[in-house]
């Protein structure tokens, strides 16, 4: 069977103001069917606003959006019926046991009791929760909440899945695990949109990525195409002595007429270079002044390097400007 050709997402000048503050302002956007599509911004750049509005949650203030072909005012009940959303804290029930949350929201959404208990032991079972089942979900790790969370999302098998920060907090381990399940959900066909403050989340999952600030896209296109658009490699040294940093910064600047810029280390530097060439040259720079090198490396610009050159900022984790979609909006 052919995929449907229609995107999954369409929105042309979509806006949210609450108050002075406009969260999203005109936002053009197409996520294609099938894809993982990944947006990357700093906090409070309206990534979680956005969700809102295509989930239908929040209306917008001003433009249009068709999600999965429904107009997103005039049809939302069939949007609804046909994505699901996860936030980015666990909204199951703690005093419940895995199964009882997961055969409580498959009643809610009509299954039959035996239908239910077999669709969440299924969920269970694909998501390495079985031998936990019986469990009262406030015994779990963090890991285990977040898996469940997902797998309460997949009991009907939506079409578009909204993530919305879906490993704040977690280990490594745990984050490795939510990410094969990402990978696993896109290999069957779900649409996923995914908003992560993980800059290497985003490289890992996202077929393609929307670069967010201030309410607006900034940059769109896959990891290779944002990186390849900020140069060709970034040069990384460390010091030997932080105190010589501002000027191994002044020198790396004059000698190579790129953007230098620190890190928290304060005996990192990094230099978008054009040119592989020029690393020797700073190099060289960097020696003839004597200022001692501890390590250095050269390679390609990782998304760091981009969202530092489109921005001019890191990446901070959420604070209460942009608050996390808490209540579990599950498929309808």
């Amino acid at each position: 069977m052919e995929r449907d050709a229609t995107p999954a997402i369409e929105a042309i000048g979509l806006s949210k103001s609450y108050g002075s503050n406009r969260a999203v302002d005109g936002i053009d956007l197409v996520v294609r069917r099938g894809e993982v599509y990944g947006l990357l911004g700093p906090n409070g750049a309206g990534k979680t606003t956005l969700v809102r509005l295509l989930s239908t949650l929040v209306p917008p203030d001003g433009g249009t959006a068709r999600v999965l072909g429904h107009d997103l005012l005039r049809e939302p009940g069939e949007v609804r019926r046909r994505i699901a959303i996860t936030g980015q804290f666990a909204s199951v029930d703690e005093d419940l046991s895995g199964r009882e949350n997961l055969v409580f929201l498959a009643r809610l959404l009509g299954l039959g009791r035996r239908a239910a208990r077999e669709r969440a032991d299924e969920l269970l079972d694909a998501f390495g929760l079985a031998d936990a089942a019986g469990r009262q979900v406030k015994e779990y790790s963090g890991g285990m909440r977040r898996r469940l969370d997902i797998a309460a999302s997949l009991i009907r098998t939506p079409e578009l899945l909204f993530l919305d920060e879906p490993t704040t907090g977690l280990d490594p381990r745990s984050r490795n695990q939510v990410w094969e399940i990402v990978r696993a959900l896109a290999a069957g066909g779900t649409t996923i949109l995914l908003t992560t403050q993980y800059l290497e989340e985003a490289d890992q999952l996202a077929d393609r990525i929307a670069v967010i600030d201030r309410g607006r896209v900034i940059a769109e296109g896959t990891s290779g195409q944002l990186k390849a658009s900020v140069g060709s490699c970034v040069l990384h040294v460390r010091l030997d002595d932080p105190a010589q940093r501002a000027e191994a910064v002044a020198i790396l600047g004059a000698a190579l007429g790129g953007e230098v810029r620190g890190a928290g280390d304060p005996r990192a530097i990094a230099i978008t270079l054009s040119s592989s060439a020029h690393g020797a040259a700073s190099l060289a720079a960097l020696a003839q002044a004597g200022i001692g090198l501890r390590e250095f490396s050269l390679g390609g610009p990782s998304l760091d390097e981009v969202f530092f050159t489109l921005t001019g900022h890191g990446t901070e984790p959420p604070t209460a400007e942009e608050a996390p979609v808490r209540d579990g909006a599950r498929s309808a």
